[in-house]
């Protein structure tokens, strides 16, 4: 009898063990950024985001690796605080949102690297073409928010060749540089919100 009881206890420790490990996280929208950065004209930049996206990790461990990532985002929330431009992002000549209406990320690995830093290994969909990406993140920690609601943050960046995806708009200068550059950087600030 006491010994089932003190394996009834380790099961249920090991259980609850278990659960608080694993957990599901949203992005909260109000406090998370998915932005780009691209040169224009070779001698500036140009900075944009997404407005509309759904980000979520479930988280596997403590220490967050070995969880699962996925984000979907809305191409026709690109913003860039142009309308013209923004409608041409829109355009096939870059997203064609209409008939490619989502980006889309699904990690294959999230692998811790050093005390706070993971590397996220996933695909990558833009139009309608899947590329392997990696991300370098950071995890800034987490705390309970109002509400009793408990959050964690991550920031993230990754570089990719726009042309890679069919993004292939790619009219010259007449000194011969592109008027929108080829790498584009991505830079998420991500503050999620726990289930």
């Amino acid at each position: 009898m006491i010994r089932t009881l003190a394996l009834l206890g380790v099961t249920v420790l090991a259980l609850s063990r278990s659960s608080a490990q694993e957990a599901t996280w949203v992005a909260d929208k109000a406090h998370t950024q998915v932005a780009f950065t691209v040169s224009h004209l070779v001698i500036a930049e140009v900075t944009g985001r997404f407005r509309d996206f759904d980000i979520t990790l479930k988280q596997k461990s403590d220490d967050f690796s070995g969880s699962a990532l996925s984000a979907r985002i809305k191409s026709a929330s690109v913003s860039t605080d142009n309308e013209t431009r923004d409608g041409h992002l829109r355009s096939d000549d870059f997203f064609n949102a209409e008939k490619f209406p989502a980006i889309i990320f699904e990690a294959t690995s999230f692998e811790k690297v050093g005390e706070n830093s993971f590397k996220i290994r996933g695909d990558l969909t833009i139009r309608d073409v899947t590329r392997p990406v990696v991300l370098d993140a950071e995890y800034g920690g987490s705390v309970e928010g109002p509400g009793a609601t408990m959050k964690a943050g991550f920031k993230a960046f990754t570089t990719i060749n726009r042309f890679d995806f069919g993004v292939k708009w790619d009219k010259t200068l007449d000194t011969g540089g592109l008027v929108v550059g080829e790498d584009v950087e991505v830079n998420l600030l991500v503050e999620l919100d726990r289930e």
